[in-house]
């Protein structure tokens, strides 16, 4: 690079790369430029710099893809912290491992885990990530205001979701008692999350949306009371739905509906909701989707990592159903990359639907435009075009790995992950040369062991290896509940 990127306040212009622009045409530029000019883009296009740019401090990009930065809609922070545990088990013995070591989370351990996973998903080259906090156990603090600085910290455009979960075990829901809140103060805590924290204006690095956890956590009650909450407000609303064919079943046994048909019974089937996961889904679920305009974050490598199954993508996206991609909990996907996500996206579309189920541009929208759509963020982010944010990421494709694709898309979706030259989120620079600037990575990973061995230890739990739960008939759980 032929020099450092200055601030937002100095015009910028990254020369001589490979721009996919992923704007509705799919323009694209083999030699290419992008300006940007504080917080947003103000050029982009074919060839050498144009002169009314040459004031701009010039980035040389040459051998390198540029990107809009990826966008991702669906995780769980705190579970940083406790990754490789119950490797081989399924979802709910998963939870039912996890749920009593969560129990043990306070803000200081939150803020280590959310700063951990957040620079790490900087450097599979995300620009905006959403958080999906559901765990609030009593005397832990202010956990979504942890993650908050944390992301605030290293630099990214964060949504958090203020989650919840009001059926404990006692009430014969799957987490424990410990973790679950009354329905007063989930509505108080969530009303005082969107009146400090929200940001609606534009360009906006801070928007809050309400996520009850899921069908089998909450009950209807809370479900109703937050979508009303978040109407009133003008929020967003998410929650986990349709992951395993357990939850269909129980569904259709408790409710007589499908797990789509009973959100849409109360009154959540609209254009300010995404779903997470949305695995198993009949053709009249995915039909209702797209007429109510409700989206869904795809979670490949989570749903693979847990046998949950693989989402119909392919037929999401000709349904008319906005899809963007989600790494999902870290503890149920330990790499937590964004990118591998676009990567596992495709791979699993094909080996479900054939070589033609998605296309290489068509994982790349996923990641980025796909995933505006699902935060109501298209105006602003997902492709490079005037006027919108400067959030870019830049691939270096001129080494070993990736020098003679000739495709520098299907490089980027097919091959291994590309060296992350730049990142840049609302114009600065939050990556470069695949270093995270605003962390110290070996202070941090020192401070993320120390915080996994607390939360264990908290739990009467071993540090140095978490063995799977054993796969017991007794220690199965009775119903489909999900987290």
């Amino acid at each position: 690079m032929s020099s450092p990127l200055t601030t937002p306040a100095v015009r910028t212009a990254l020369t001589g790369g490979y721009v996919a622009t992923n704007d509705d045409l799919r323009t694209e530029h083999t030699r290419g430029y992008v300006v940007l000019d504080g917080h947003q883009l103000v050029a982009v296009g074919s060839g050498p710099l144009p002169a009314e740019h040459a004031d701009a401090a010039v980035v040389d990009v040459s051998g390198c893809l540029v990107t809009p930065g990826l966008v991702n809609t669906h995780h769980h922070l705190f579970q940083w912290i406790t990754r490789g545990w119950a490797v081989d088990g399924t979802l709910f013995e998963w939870l039912r491992t996890l749920y009593p070591v969560w129990a043990g989370l306070d803000a200081d351990l939150t803020t280590t885990a959310a700063t951990g996973a957040l620079a790490w998903l900087a450097r599979s080259g995300c620009t905006t990530s959403t958080d999906h906090h559901y765990v609030f156990p009593r005397h832990g603090g202010d956990l979504l205001g942890a993650e908050i600085a944390a992301a605030r910290q290293v630099g990214l455009r964060f949504h958090p979701t203020r989650g919840s979960m009001d059926l404990g075990v006692s009430a014969g829901g799957l987490p424990p008692d410990d973790v679950v809140e009354d329905l007063d103060a989930i509505l108080a805590a969530s009303e005082a999350a969107i009146q400090t924290h929200h940001d609606p204006s534009p360009g906006s690095m801070l928007q809050i949306a309400l996520a009850p956890c899921s069908p089998f956590s909450v009950t209807a009650e809370l479900l109703t009371a937050s979508a009303e909450l978040a109407r009133r407000y003008g929020v967003r609303l998410h929650t986990h739905l349709a992951e395993t064919s357990e939850e269909d079943d129980f569904c259709r046994d408790h409710f007589g509906r499908t797990p789509v048909e009973y959100l849409d019974s109360l009154g959540w089937l609209r254009p300010d909701v995404w779903f997470a996961h949305a695995v198993h889904l009949d053709d009249a679920s995915i039909a209702r989707l797209a007429a109510t305009g409700t989206s869904v974050a795809h979670c490949p490598s989570s749903n693979a990592r847990l046998g949950a199954g693989i989402a119909r993508a392919r037929d999401l996206r000709d349904a008319g159903v906005a899809v963007g991609l989600g790494v999902d909990g870290a503890a149920s996907n330990e790499a937590s990359s964004l990118w591998a996500e676009a990567h596992h996206a495709l791979l699993f579309a094909r080996a479900r639907g054939g070589p033609q189920a998605l296309g290489v541009r068509d994982a790349l929208d996923m990641a980025t435009t796909g995933g505006a759509r699902v935060l109501g963020r298209q105006d602003e982010i997902g492709s490079l075009e005037v006027g919108k944010l400067a959030d870019v990421a830049v691939w270096r494709l001129d080494g070993l790995g990736h020098v003679d694709v000739a495709d520098p898309v299907a490089a980027l979706v097919l091959g291994a992950q590309p060296p992350l030259e730049l990142l840049l989120v609302n114009g600065q620079r939050v990556v470069e040369r695949d270093v995270v600037l605003s962390v110290d990575a070996e202070e941090l990973a020192a401070d993320v062991l120390t915080a996994s061995r607390e939360l264990a230890s908290r739990a009467g739990r071993a540090t140095s290896f978490a063995p799977s739960t054993p796969r017991q008939a007794q220690d199965r759980p009775t119903s489909g509940r999900v987290a």
